[in-house]
């Protein structure tokens, strides 16, 4: 963990252009060949004509949605960026190109384009905005937007994660007795967009244990807060709680990092097409995100400022004992944490067993 760095690029700009693009406003992306940037999903009519003013748009999309719109593009890489040409400049059909869960309206089929050089950059800027990966971009003008439009370069893009779990300020604890856990406090660790807090949930003092039990658990408001039957998460929150408590110790890292990174709206749209037949990998990459879009950099971070070095991992992923060792956390041995299928997520626990390795058994 000493290889952190001791400061942290600029995080205002890429903040303000999240909330810009979330807003359905231009966004010039600064980097090697500057683009004026407009999310597909937040694009109104009146965005779009001042987007056409500055040229002809393209549309980028991720690779795996764009493999649906343009079936006969090869694609190599499943974070590649593609480049289209509408048919149509209309909210409407921009939905229909960005989003498989909306009414599909392809009057004319699109055209395939080459992506510009900071394309890749442009769909994970929108990404960060928990927004489809789908974006208008156009290169500016000389002239034309010079001082008029909010600016993020390229490279504080790509250096946003790291920055923010870099940035975790611990700002505040209590005691939280829980049902299953009355010796429980919970510390909130800030990121330094001022954005959604990230908790640690310690029962009893692990901090003071050689080896405490940790379970690094990405929230599901549905199935934490609801006890949806979609998945596993409420039941392994809940288990982990109480197994702690039986041990007398132990630390849950909370992250708020929605539906393996890609947020809780974008989780529902996943849903929406697992009712249609794919199951949790491919719906994620219909939409076109990656598998699994999480960062575990600040759950290493939350961990080292709790004073918990090493530790034993609650968790059926090998994946997140990989990710966790190499972000500097000693993981001195995997405990499995089975939850039965409950009838509904039958289908989606064998997907995590057999697509993602999940050691289930």
């Amino acid at each position: 963990m000493n290889n952190l760095p001791s400061d942290r690029p600029p995080l205002r700009a890429v903040h303000r252009a999240i909330a810009a693009l979330r807003r359905g406003e231009l966004v010039v992306l600064a980097g090697a060949q500057p683009l004026v940037l407009l999310a597909a999903e937040t694009a109104s009519a009146a965005a779009l004509a001042e987007l056409a003013k500055l040229g002809s748009p393209v549309l980028l999309l991720a690779a795996p949605r764009a493999a649906s719109v343009l079936p006969d593009r090869p694609v190599s890489e499943p974070a590649q960026a593609v480049a289209m040409i509408p048919a149509l400049l209309t909210p409407a059909s921009l939905r229909s190109l960005a989003d498989p869960t909306a009414e599909q309206v392809f009057p004319e089929p699109p055209i395939a384009a080459d992506a510009p050089a900071e394309a890749a950059t442009a769909l994970a800027l929108v990404k960060l905005a928990s927004l489809l990966p789908a974006v208008l971009a156009v290169p500016p003008p000389a002239d034309a937007v010079a001082g008029t439009l909010l600016a993020v370069p390229s490279v504080d893009v790509l250096g946003y994660p790291l920055s923010l779990s870099a940035g975790l300020q611990r700002v505040a604890e209590a005691r939280v007795p829980l049902a299953d856990a009355p010796d429980t406090r919970i510390v909130a660790f800030r990121p330094g967009d001022g954005g959604v807090e990230h908790l640690a949930i310690l029962v009893g003092r692990p901090e003071d244990v050689e080896t405490p039990l940790v379970r690094v658990h990405s929230a599901c408001f549905t199935g934490d807060l609801l006890g949806s039957l979609r998945c596993d998460c409420g039941a392994q929150l809940q288990t982990a709680i109480a197994r702690m408590a039986q041990e007398g110790a132990g630390a849950l890292i909370y992250l708020a990092q929605e539906g393996r990174g890609i947020g809780l709206v974008n989780k529902l749209r996943a849903y929406t097409l697992q009712d249609r037949g794919l199951d949790t990998l491919d719906a994620n990459r219909a939409l076109g995100w990656a598998v699994d879009e999480r960062n575990f950099l600040a759950a290493a971070i939350m961990l080292e400022a709790l004073g918990i070095r090493r530790l034993r991992l609650l968790t059926n992923n090998p994946g997140k004992v990989a990710a966790l060792t190499a972000c500097g956390v000693e993981v001195v041995k995997r405990v499995s944490h089975i939850v039965a299928p409950n009838g509904v997520n039958d289908r989606y626990l064998a997907a995590k067993a057999e697509r993602l390795g999940h050691l289930l058994k």
